[in-house]
């Protein structure tokens, strides 16, 4: 009996393939990463958690076009980066919440001072 796959089919396939690893992957990193944003904690949603490159020299990004990266190498990436919940990297982003190198976390303005 002859394959009756379309290439329509098969790239649907892929696509979808692609985006299953690309949740492993995420799942996978977010354990490494310890599991919940090393600001506030937050843990209960994968999809509300992001990786943030801390020292700013990002190879790639973890999920990145659906290329598809060895544990190894994403490992070595996720070593360059800090787990925090979306909020919590945008405050970074715009300098509102500061990492320490030792990750430990100050937020500007907690103790009354000026922004």
């Amino acid at each position: 009996m002859a394959d009756k796959r379309t290439y329509a089919d098969r790239r649907e396939e892929l696509i979808r393939a692609v985006a299953k690893r690309r949740r492993k992957i995420k799942t996978l990193a977010i354990e490494y990463k310890g599991g919940a944003c090393q600001v506030c904690g937050y843990h209960k949603y994968q999809g509300a958690l992001d990786l943030h490159h801390a020292n700013g020299k990002k190879e790639f990004g973890i999920g990145d076009k659906g290329y598809t990266r060895s544990w190894e190498k994403v490992k070595a990436e996720l070593d360059k980066c800090v787990l925090v919940r979306a909020n919590c990297h945008r405050e970074i982003e715009g300098g509102v919440t500061q990492l320490s190198a030792e990750r430990r976390i100050e937020k500007r303005g907690e103790f009354g001072e000026t922004l």
